[in-house]
Formats: C-alpha cells, structure tokens, sequence
C-alpha cells in the first residue's frame, strides 16, 4: 500500500478541490510514493500523536485539522505545531489533513454532527454547485421544548455545558449545525428555518438573536469529533484488510478545558 491508495480513497470520499480557498487540505507531510503498513486516525496532529502512530505501527496520519494550516515561517521544537512536523519527519510518517474538503461534503463533519443529534431529512445548509457545501439542516422526529433540545444537545455531544443565546419559546423542530467555526452560517441558518442552530467559536455578539431563533456553541472540538470515525470507516470499508486504526487518545485531543 502507498499513501497515494490512502489519499485516493479518502478523496473520492471528500475531494480536496472542493476545500474552501483559505485551506490546506492534502498530504502535509511525505510523498504520495511513500510505502505504508497502516494509518492512525486522529483530530489534530500532534507529536503524541505522531509517536501514537510509530509505537503502533503507522507510518501514516490521517486527521481532521491540517497539520500545516499556516505557512511556517520557524521551526522550533518548543513549538507545538513544529515539534509535530519534526516527529513525523524523523519517523518517516506521513501525514494527511483533511479539513474543508470534509466539512463541505455530504456525509461528512456536519453530517456526522446531525446524525449525533438525530436529524432526519438532512439537506447541506450553505449548497453550493455540486451538491457540496458547509452545514446541514434537519428536523427532529419530536418537537421539543428549547431547553430539553439543549440538553439533547449536551448529551449527544457528551459535553459538560454549552452557551446558548435566549431560549426560544416555541418548541424546537429543526435544527441546523456546522462542525466547528460556524458564525458566518447563522444566516442560512435563519433562512432555513431552524429554530436553533448548533456550531462552535460564536462571539459574544453573535448571541444577540431575533425572537423565535437560537444559537448553541457546543465548542469546536464536540461538534467536529465524529468525523473520526466517519474517516476510520472510509478507509476500512475501502481496504478491509489493511492495518487502519483509531487514536486511543482521540477521547483527551481536546485542548479546550473545564474547570
């Protein structure tokens, strides 16, 4: 197997020219040459990560934040991002980051996240040609009261607390996500008709809703997770054979703390 089979089968999944124009989805570090005896699928690719993937065998990553986002201009051991890319050099493991190209395909990250929340008649919420596009809008199978589809929410996403905007007074009946950073959708979100909208990174002003619609910032990380597994399940239903597997560590990738 090489990394170009691995890339193949991710991208017929979520083709990498469909990723938004500010991104870097695609082969971050190695050849597409590269010979590979497995893949570790994690969020971020982080040096733990990277030595996750050497003591298990992998000389490649697959993850959902590109390594390389930004262009580097040092690289430094003492800083995070760097001291990543340094381990992955050193090990001769590849690593592929597959970012906006999930997050705009159907079936992908917000896809993921409305499944989580059992959505039904799951439509992309921002389409653009192709049928591809940010976002997905859904209906619950029961009404519910604002405050119990916030904790439909918090369970789903197994997380301690989320900020919301006003409750609204009606019941809630659709609802529409985006997998992380998704501010610039609660237009569409509007349009769409959903009485609650669930994404992460709002800002304070952004709380500030017309009556009869609500925001949740569920966080960055609990909205996108899931696609963990969307990617994990690509690869083995590609290649059942081949040594594919999921980070032990994907429970405490999250950066973010609760105190």
């Amino acid at each position: 197997m090489k990394v170009k089979d691995i890339i193949a089968a991710i991208e017929e999944f979520a083709p990498a020219g469909i990723q938004a124009e500010y991104d870097n989805t695609g082969l971050q570090v190695g050849s597409p040459e590269q010979e590979v005896h497995g893949v570790l699928i994690g969020f971020d690719c982080t040096e733990a990560l990277v030595m996750e993937a050497v003591s298990r065998g992998c000389d490649m990553i697959l993850t959902h934040h590109p390594l390389i986002y930004h262009p580097l201009r040092n690289i430094y051991p003492e800083d995070p991002g760097a001291a990543a890319v340094i381990a992955a050099i050193k090990n001769g493991v590849a690593v592929y980051g597959c970012h906006t190209s999930v997050d705009k395909t159907p079936g992908g990250v917000s896809w993921a996240l409305a499944g989580k929340l059992g959505l039904q008649n799951v439509r992309v919420l921002a389409p653009e040609d192709g049928g591809v596009g940010f976002g997905a809008v859904g209906d619950l199978p029961v009404m519910l009261p604002a405050l119990e589809a916030v904790g439909l929410v918090k369970k789903a996403l197994g997380t301690p607390c989320v900020r919301t905007s006003a409750l609204v007074e009606e019941p809630v009946g659709r609802i529409a996500v985006c997998g992380g950073s998704g501010t610039s959708l609660i237009p569409a979100a509007r349009q769409a008709g959903a009485q609650m909208y669930v994404c992460g990174d709002i800002s304070y002003h952004y709380f500030f809703q017309p009556k009869g619609f609500m925001v949740v910032d569920a966080g960055h990380f609990e909205t996108e997770v899931e696609i963990t597994k969307v990617l994990l399940s690509v690869i083995r239903k590609k290649f059942p054979t081949f040594v594919s597997l999921m980070s032990e560590c994907i429970g405490g990738a999250n950066p973010v703390n609760y105190l």
